[in-house]
């Protein structure tokens, strides 16, 4: 089993220098990958780039950086830096977004998302894969006057993408490699994300979608603590219209819901639940729910899982 976690920079000290030494512990428990999530602090590319280059062997990724702001041509340089950087174990996560954010935050208008994620990873698939673009669509243009590709970047890195409804899941299934479902229960999962991402990518004729599915959750004795810490850290995602709709397919109230706590019985039989819905990989997030005990002690159960 393939099973990874979400790094998180700390409230303070040197922000690369502390996710390094997270990242050595989880690799040291036997994790497979780490995930950075792209905020306002930190640049998920380039942290993920540097951690992938200071500890071989554990595959990096990002989970997920929004397209809106960003041009494919510029993106491509971040993604292919880093993938030299971690000789070839870096994964490529995006997202639409949501509309108040990219229209608050940034200023930048959130018109036609599907045809925007369309054509920005037709465009970006051929700055990755060949080094170069000449591309003109209708909410984007990229077009390369020199070389664009990365000398060491080898392979093309995996392109995710953070999609968990019908339109969106069918242009990933048909132009990217696979998606990143957060709070998409097992039984979403099963019945509608990776039915719906598979059969695109059977008409498109691409191979079988990877479903990096990331699920919220820590091993603890306290649980009642962990849950009033997992409500306050999950509220945001009751807002927003694209986590509600799968909260609510999986017969959940709120994303507090659906995360994991328990003992160590609990999380890995959590685990197995997703693997057998159809994820081909699980990832971790908030695992410092119960501190940093619960941390290392979630770290270490699914270390194991993933050896066993």
């Amino acid at each position: 089993m393939t099973i990874g976690v979400a790094l998180y920079p700390p409230e303070s000290g040197n922000t690369v220098d502390v996710v390094v030494g997270q990242a050595r512990q989880a690799a040291e428990a036997g994790l497979r990958t780490a995930w950075f999530g792209q905020r306002f602090d930190y640049d998920a590319i380039a942290l993920a780039g540097i951690v992938g280059r200071e500890v071989p062997g554990l595959t990096v990724g990002t989970s997920a950086v929004p397209i809106f702001p960003r041009h494919p041509i510029l993106i491509s340089s971040q993604a292919q830096t880093s993938q030299a950087a971690a000789h070839g174990r870096f994964r490529f996560g995006l997202a639409l977004g949501s509309r108040t954010m990219t229209e608050s935050v940034f200023g930048v208008p959130y018109e036609r998302p599907i045809a925007r994620l369309r054509e920005f990873l037709v465009a970006l698939r051929s700055l990755l894969e060949t080094g170069g673009a000449e591309f003109t669509g209708e909410t984007l243009t990229a077009r390369t006057s020199m070389p664009a590709a990365v000398p060491g970047a080898d392979p093309a890195p995996p392109v995710l993408v953070a999609a968990m409804a019908p339109q969106a899941l069918r242009v990933t299934g048909e132009l990217a490699d696979g998606t990143l479902p957060l709070l998409a229960g097992p039984r979403t999962l099963g019945e509608h994300i990776v039915p719906e991402i598979t059969a695109a990518a059977e008409r498109a004729g691409r191979p079988a979608p990877r479903v990096v599915a990331f699920v919220a959750g820590v091993v603890t004795d306290d649980v009642d603590a962990a849950r009033e810490a997992a409500a306050r850290q999950t509220a945001f995602y009751d807002r927003v219209p694209s986590y509600r709709r799968v909260i609510e397919l999986e017969g959940a109230v709120k994303a507090a819901d659906l995360v994991e706590i328990g003992d160590e019985a609990a999380i890995a039989a959590a685990v197995r639940r997703y693997f057998d819905a159809g994820a081909t990989e699980v990832v971790l997030t908030q695992t410092d729910l119960a501190g940093d005990a619960g941390r290392l002690r979630t770290w270490k159960l699914l270390g194991e899982l993933a050896g066993g």
